[in-house]
């Protein structure tokens, strides 16, 4: 679909509205700092030519929207909600299916019914979906015997195979990847509001999954509590046609500063400006620099923001990104994404945390407890152990508990297919199994079951909490 040729009077409104004010701030602004991870562009003026188009498009995602985000991640600060984050490492172009959008989304409203019952508490579901196509990379360089190629950083970027064609960054991948996301987008929100996010579907299915999960037994009593409390529902009358529909947004890193840019929009209702590519973005752990371009973009929208936090942030530099990312101490503007690793979480997140709060900010905690668990097993795949990461989610809430504190959510890296790219689980997958569907455009993914094991065991945690 040519989503780029539409020209409705909301884009041309949108457009004249990023030409002035704000929203030329927050486009232009970042050029005089350092840009990290920004892709060498080969041809600048197809890009400057791609961009423009982009700049005249419609929006994603409304202002609204944002706002609406920014209300219920206020809730998660204030520990009156969950945070459910998940979704694939990178997006792929061939990925964007109905039937891969619908799994994953599915994935992501059984884990949030698990997560909503034990808790008691609404959670918020937010999907690494509809723009993460961008990756940063360790190194810009690939090498395969005595052949070094530009590394692969995602297909708003450049192409998986290695070759030197498919390499070459393509600005054309920038308005390929707002049309996908948009097709993404539109398929989620279609399905989100009709009967397939429905509260009695969405438990018929986490049933399915409890008996045929070689650990379902250890599940069945939650899952039995959740069908109670169903039929209670039915029993008293109470009309749970709102219960049908289910509330979503969308997220990716906010890394290709070009692309961002060009989808910056001033609401022209209240002066605000927003970046139209995403409900939630994030700043990386590699571009979190603070004298660099991506803080200093996101310093300047108002959509909810999160920061990357690895084994090795300082509680002084975390200080200084909330008094440039969130001066005003606004809940719901502003969360960490803490990936320590399973070994270092219960030393590095009580500093943080401590720090925080004795600042006065009400920042939203939430654990990513897959990139700090990756290791390579003996076949070369990049894989994580469930139990790893479960161990880092545990860590993550324990610290939480003895501080008094709210252990926002999670962030997870998830796929709604039976892929086989992390080890153990319920179904206890193992390394010699990851050939077999290792699908993945980077990093490892769990699958649709591991997820679920995820969810039921987080559920148990807060239970204890």
């Amino acid at each position: 679909m040519e989503v780029l040729e539409r020209r409705t009077a909301e884009s041309v409104e949108y457009a004249e509205a990023a030409e002035s004010g704000e929203a030329a701030d927050a486009a232009a602004s970042w050029r005089a700092f350092p840009a990290a991870q920004q892709p060498d562009w080969p041809d600048p003026a197809a890009l400057r030519d791609v961009t423009g188009r982009l700049a005249t498009a419609p929006p994603l995602v409304g202002a609204d929207e944002c706002d609406d985000l920014r209300g219920r991640m206020a809730a998660v600060a204030r520990g009156e909600a969950i945070l459910l984050q998940g979704g694939d490492c990178a997006e792929t172009f061939a990925q964007v299916t109905a039937d891969s959008v619908r799994r994953k989304l599915r994935t992501l409203l059984q884990m949030a019914v698990v997560l909503t019952h034990a808790t008691a508490l609404p959670v918020v579901k937010v999907g690494r979906m509809a723009g993460q196509y961008a990756k940063p990379r360790s190194s810009p360089l690939e090498r395969q015997g005595d052949v070094a190629l530009p590394s692969y950083r995602g297909d708003a970027v450049n192409g998986l195979e290695f070759t030197a064609a498919s390499r070459r960054p393509d600005p054309a991948r920038l308005r390929t990847m707002y049309e996908a996301s948009a097709d993404t987008l539109g398929l989620v929100r279609s399905l989100a509001r009709g009967g397939f996010a429905g509260l009695s579907q969405v438990h018929a299915w986490n049933r399915g999954f409890v008996a045929s999960s070689q650990a379902g037994q250890r599940y069945e009593a939650l899952a039995d509590e959740i069908g109670r409390s169903l039929a209670f529902m039915h029993a008293c009358g109470v009309d749970t046609s709102e219960l049908g529909t289910a509330e979503f947004f969308v997220s990716h890193e906010g890394l290709l500063l070009e692309y961002e840019a060009a989808l910056t929009r001033t609401d022209p209702r209240t002066g605000r400006t927003w970046a139209g590519s995403g409900h939630l973005l994030w700043i990386g752990e590699r571009t979190r620099e603070l004298d660099g371009a991506h803080v200093e973009f996101f310093s300047r929208v108002d959509n909810p923001i999160a920061v990357k936090l690895g084994p090795r942030a300082a509680a002084d530099d975390v200080l200084k990104l909330i008094d440039r990312l969130d001066p005003h101490r606004e809940p719901g503007r502003l969360t960490f994404v803490v990936r320590a690793g399973a070994d270092r979480v219960r030393d590095v997140l009580p500093v943080l945390v401590e720090k925080v709060g004795a600042e006065g900010a009400q920042v939203c905690w939430v654990s990513d407890p897959m990139h700090g668990n990756t290791t390579t097993a003996p076949s070369g795949h990049k894989t994580r152990r469930f139990e790893t990461v479960l161990e880092e989610v545990r860590g993550f809430v324990e610290v939480h508990r003895e501080l008094g504190t709210h252990p926002g959510g999670i962030h997870v890296e998830l796929t709604g297919d039976d892929v086989t790219e992390c080890v153990g689980g319920g179904n206890a997958l193992l390394a010699a199994d990851l050939p077999a569907r290792y699908e993945t455009a980077c990093d490892p993914r769990l699958n649709h079951t591991q997820s679920l094991d995820l969810a039921f065991l987080l559920a148990e945690m807060y239970r204890d909490r």
